[in-house]
């Protein structure tokens, strides 16, 4: 026993001890392993093991108190927490690099500067955030959660900042573990993010002494049980709530992004997407049934309202009370040309288009390019195969389309900022996710985004439908269950009856404030505990 505890003491000091170069790679490494922790890998246990080495990495930097001055602190500080988002931005994030080569004679040069750039970007915040910690690290227990308050301050200003970027939050990293994902419901995915990053921590104690080492221990197995147990609590015996008056058709066509479009390919496309919706099988539907037919984002290799056969086509499928919700383009003319728009459209039978709702948060650099006039002339361009960017819509609405419950639309990238929904006056009865995920392939993207997705159904209480090209389809309940998937590059649809709303959750009703109580706590805990050791070296 004596042994092996030995050799457990060696790993602390591999990273208590690291200097100059050995340690900015430490800290990229463990940054990058904390990737593992999220979709699709979802080993937990590597976030308790990689978060605990960045703890020692500060200790080793910091040094006792009074050894360095202030702004070496700092300094050494933001290195270690800039190579360390830095790790876990590239791990997590390289695979953006894909959309570069959909059309890779045009885009391919970009991709070395996408793939490093963003993640050193994005790495700023945990820069700022560790070496803030670093500047007052406690010589106790409480460091932990200083280093937790402030690496989950900096994951909410990188959401709100500028236009924001919340992807792969913290919290994320309990999505595989569905009864630990049920505390978004109460704080959000920041809070949940707090949280973790404070337990996954606490083992970083086990080498101080036998005291704080039984209270790290003590604080992971109690954290994880009551987060645990409550979840578990929260999803017994709510399976099968289901809203009978709304029977799903969601569409996945699975079209390789470099044949989308295609002028040759227009027809086959859109008849790809009649044959998928009316094999609907019609056994489950009564006289008070609407059937929804849901197809995914830009669906249209056209524009809809130009092609009077396609509507003509929509209407034949569409039987009396039927609904189809469909992501298109859209085009509006003004006096100085035309503006385009990445919408969604609500179609009754008939072929009449009775609802419409235009994206607001643009993908930078993707629908929109961010300083056009400077990076044009650098050679940059928008991804997307648009005459020209897209237009940002003027707000985000709740659309009913006919008499249908009141849905959230929410193209691709929107369903991953969770202020979103909480902002409405209206509650929604479900949210509507259209998505592309065909330009990222075969990688970790795809299941990224849907785990998000996932987590704004937590946290609304509300079902959850998405539609996807190819990604993951699926009907998500107001729990965060998957009621039905469809996998990356299936060709397939989905039916199923639409599951129930519940009651409007804590966070749905008060938003960040549980996370910013989080942070009160954890202040209030670290002044108490500086105070306490003051007093006893007095």
């Amino acid at each position: 026993m004596s042994t092996l505890v030995a050799r457990l003491l060696v790993l602390p000091g591999l990273f208590l001890l690291a200097h100059g170069i050995k340690r900015w790679l430490l800290a990229c490494a463990t940054g990058a392993a904390c990737v593992l922790a999220l979709p699709p890998f979802g080993h937990l246990f590597v976030f308790f093991l990689a978060v605990p080495a960045l703890v020692w990495l500060i200790d080793g930097a910091a040094g006792a108190p009074g050894t360095l001055s202030s702004g070496r602190r700092l300094r050494v500080g933001f290195a270690i927490g800039w190579w360390f988002g830095f790790g876990y931005f590239l791990a997590g994030l390289w695979w953006i690099g894909s959309a570069f080569l959909v059309e890779a004679e045009r885009f391919a040069w970009m991709m070395p500067l996408a793939v490093t750039l963003l993640p050193a970007g994005l790495a700023l915040f945990h820069g700022l955030a560790v070496a803030l910690a670093t500047r007052i690290w406690p010589d106790n227990w409480t460091r932990v959660l200083v280093l937790a308050g402030c690496l989950s301050v900096s994951d909410w200003l990188r959401g709100h900042v500028l236009t924001g970027f919340p992807w792969n939050a913290f919290g994320y990293v309990t999505a595989e573990t569905l009864p630990l994902a049920q505390t978004a419901s109460l704080v959000g995915v920041y809070g949940v993010g707090a949280l973790i990053l404070a337990l996954a921590a606490a083992p970083a104690l086990l080498v101080d002494g036998r005291r704080s080492a039984v209270v790290g221990f003590g604080a992971v197995v109690v954290g994880l049980a009551a987060m645990s147990i409550w979840g578990a609590m929260r999803l017994n015996g709510t399976a099968g709530l289901i809203d009978h008056s709304v029977l799903l058709r969601i569409i996945q066509p699975s079209i390789a992004q470099n044949e989308k479009w295609s002028p040759e390919n227009r027809a086959a496309i859109f008849r790809r997407y009649l044959e998928l919706s009316s094999s609907a099988r019609g056994g489950d539907e009564t006289s008070t049934t609407r059937r929804v037919y849901v197809w995914p984002e830009s669906a249209f290799p056209f524009l809809l309202t130009q092609e009077p056969e396609a509507i003509s086509e929509i209407d034949n499928l569409l039987k009396p009370g039927a609904v189809l919700i469909t992501g298109a383009i859209r085009a509006e003319r003004n006096p100085d040309g035309v503006n385009y728009y990445n919408s969604i459209y609500g179609i009754l039978d008939g072929g009449t288009i009775v609802d419409a709702y235009d994206k607001v948060r643009l993908v930078p650099f993707g629908e929109y390019l961010p300083f056009a006039e400077v990076l044009e002339q650098l050679g940059l361009r928008a991804l997307v195969n648009a005459p020209s960017p897209f237009q940002a819509g003027y707000t985000h609405a709740v659309l009913s389309s006919g008499d249908l419950p009141p849905f959230l639309p929410l193209i691709c990238y929107e369903v991953i900022f969770p202020q979103i929904p909480g902002s409405l006056s209206d509650r929604p009865k479900w949210l509507v996710n259209l998505t592309n995920d065909a330009w990222f392939g075969d990688t970790a993207g795809p299941y990224q985004h849907f785990a998000q997705a996932r987590f704004r159904a937590i946290e609304q209480g509300l079902p959850l439908v998405r539609s996807a090209n190819t990604g993951i389809s699926a009907v998500i309940d107001a729990y965060g269950r998957q009621v039905e998937t469809l996998a990356p590059f299936v060709v397939g649809a989905i039916e199923t009856p639409l599951p129930a709303a519940i009651s409007p959750t804590l966070f749905a009703r008060t938003g960040d404030l549980g996370f910013f109580l989080i942070l009160l706590l954890f202040t209030g805990v670290f002044t108490f505990g500086r105070f306490n050791l003051s007093s006893r070296h007095n």
